[in-house]
């Protein structure tokens, strides 16, 4: 959210980090295990297809 107002809204990052009550290290840190994450993400909607009856709770155990 705060990188959306920080580009469409010309705010400053010490503002917008402000406004939205995170850290500016929080702001500029980027994900270092995207390749990680893209694999769960595609586990997870395998899960969801075979098990269309499980909620939140169960696919995140």
């Amino acid at each position: 959210m705060a990188r959306n107002a920080v580009a469409r809204h010309g705010a400053s990052i010490v503002l917008a980090c402000r406004a939205f009550g995170v850290s500016e290290t929080c702001y500029r840190d980027c994900p270092k295990l995207r390749a990680e994450n893209e694999e769960i993400a595609d586990l997870l909607v395998g899960l969801t297809d075979a098990r269309k009856t499980w909620g939140f709770a169960l696919c995140f155990l």
